[in-house]
């Protein structure tokens, strides 16, 4: 019985990919995925979903290589998906290591600081507020990192700057309409305009 729903739900999802529905060919994957936590096909249809939904161009053409790949030889296949989306990982983490060095460089001359360099003021003690406040009027926070600015709204919300978290929040899902964080915060900032009324 779950070999069928399997392989259906499998079967669906890419079916809405070719569609060009990447939110829910990703949530028919992800189902998968939970059900079945070896499938290499669900695992990888998840990764090029997510690549796809976040505008990364190639996605779909990885997509259709893959598809041509299973029909000659399905375990092979699995194998040679996760060797490239590994490999196009690997790159990505590369990359940013490469731009690290050149964007502290510059931010001397931008009047900027990195987000993780403010978290390291705060784990000193700071108060979020202060601290925020006057880096605020003299420099910018740069923040490169979803998690950091995920905690970055975080933190705004928790400190009553609400406003600057809703235009932070409005423009990211402007881009992510579907991002499962951003709605989180988004929730937590309604909650938390409702407590002040």
């Amino acid at each position: 019985m779950n070999g069928i729903s399997k392989h259906k739900t499998l079967s669906q999802a890419k079916e809405y990919f070719s569609k060009s529905d990447y939110k829910t060919a990703l949530e028919k994957f992800a189902r998968v995925l939970q059900d079945f936590p070896n499938s290499k096909e669900a695992y990888n249809g998840v990764i090029l979903s997510e690549m796809a939904l976040s505008g990364e161009g190639g996605a779909e053409a990885l997509f259709d290589y893959y598809e041509v790949l299973k029909d000659e030889d399905k375990e092979s296949a699995d194998k040679i998906m996760s060797d490239i989306l590994q490999t196009m990982d690997d790159a990505i983490d590369r990359v940013g290591e490469i731009f690290a060095k050149p964007l502290r460089d510059r931010l001397e001359f931008e009047d900027g600081i990195l987000y993780e360099d403010f978290k390291a003021i705060l784990d000193k003690g700071a108060g979020f507020k202060e601290t925020f406040e006057n880096i605020m009027f003299s420099t910018r926070v740069i923040i490169t990192q979803k998690e950091d600015f995920v905690d970055f709204l975080d933190r705004l919300i928790e400190n009553d700057f609400g406003e600057m978290a809703l235009s932070y929040l409005e423009n990211a899902l402007s881009i992510y309409p579907s991002d499962k964080l951003l709605r989180k915060l988004l929730k937590k900032l309604a909650k938390s305009k409702k407590n002040e009324d």
